[in-house]
């Protein structure tokens, strides 16, 4: 685990700006923090929290960081990985500086006094979802009464999609039979007639039955709560400290990448295979994978509002519907004003 921290000015720096300063003062004109920009500033460090295991869908880092565009911001980025808990602790305390974090998992976190901030949307389409075979008689929630479902674990975004989705057709996981698959096995589960559903990731287990030979129904909850998904976070003490600037360059660097990639989906495989060498062992999967990550870093609301957008109303939906669920991980009330901070978008 490497942190960089801020080099202090040297005394060579310093005597330059002196010099420089009294210069322009001598002939009358330019401010010394004029004189500062004109030099340059310093490279900022920023700890950067990515998701558990290193994969094709953080591309828009990669790519940031292999195009320079961190470097341009005069950002010094070191990429870590961790899961959404770790992350958002990390985040809160102030060992990250800025990470990756599903919002689901940040509503109960403040709520519960971490003290982060959502800033930007990366995935605006909500990308857990419930798939099935297309023999399954499941084309809708409705069908799912009765079914015996997989999922990993009855906790995580997951488990509150799955529980928003049955609540629009009056129904609640009691209606089904829920089986769990910690080791995430839920996809087999459903190939193999296990299961007749499971949940997943709409830029995973449903691609993987589609390159098998199998086209899944699969549905999803955007509709129906239009839940949070992972977006960028920090702590607020990293948006009040001396690197509050330095998260917006960042920010917009990553936002500058995914639209890029959007254009041009192979341009973040590449850099994705350059930042994990492995992934170049099957390059149509993981185009797969990112063309179907990019459709869910877009919708309507972002389309209108400009990458990263955050959309207050959406937020507050969630959190009701969060707040009310039985055995609710919202622990005290808490508001959309109090997650979300818009102030750092470009």
């Amino acid at each position: 685990m490497s942190i960089a921290f801020k080099r202090p000015a040297s005394l060579a720096r310093i005597a330059v700006v002196a010099i420089v300063a009294a210069v322009v003062a001598a002939c009358g004109g330019v401010s010394q923090s004029t004189v500062l920009q004109t030099i340059g500033p310093e490279t900022t460090p920023l700890r950067v929290g990515l998701g558990y295991i290193p994969s094709v869908q953080f591309a828009p880092f990669y790519l940031a960081q292999q195009a320079g565009y961190y470097k341009d911001a005069g950002l010094e980025v070191t990429f870590e990985n961790g899961n959404d808990a770790d992350i958002i602790r990390l985040a809160g305390s102030g060992d990250y500086d800025i990470g990756i974090a599903d919002g689901t998992s940040l509503i109960p976190a403040v709520s519960q006094g971490i003290p982060v901030r959502y800033l930007a949307t990366v995935y605006a389409d909500f990308p857990s979802v419930v798939f099935a075979k297309p023999d399954s008689g499941i084309t809708g929630p409705a069908d799912l009464k009765g079914k015996k479902l997989g999922i990993p674990v009855k906790a995580g975004s997951s488990w509150i999609m799955l529980q928003a989705l049955l609540d629009s057709v009056g129904l609640t996981p009691a209606d089904l039979q829920v089986v769990e698959f910690p080791g995430y096995g839920q996809r087999v589960a459903v190939q193999e007639g296990v299961v007749d559903a499971a949940t997943g990731f709409v830029n995973n287990e449903p691609l993987q039955l589609s390159r098998s030979g199998i086209t899944p129904v699969v549905l999803t909850v955007d509709q129906v709560v239009p839940l949070p998904g992972p977006g960028l976070i920090a702590g607020q003490s990293a948006i009040d400290g001396p690197k509050r600037e330095a998260l917006r360059a960042f920010i917009a660097a990553t936002l500058r990448a995914m639209e890029e990639i959007a254009t041009d989906p192979m341009r973040g495989v590449v850099a994705a295979e350059t930042a994990v060498p492995e992934l170049a062992s099957d390059r149509e999967g993981q185009l797969a994978v990112l063309e179907a990550t990019v459709e869910a870093w877009q919708s309507a609301y972002t389309a209108a509002n400009g990458w990263g957008a955050i959309d207050p109303a959406a937020w507050t939906k969630s959190i009701e519907f969060m707040s009310a669920m039985p055995d609710s991980p919202v622990a005290k009330p808490v508001t959309a004003d109090q997650i979300i901070d818009q102030e750092l978008l470009p």
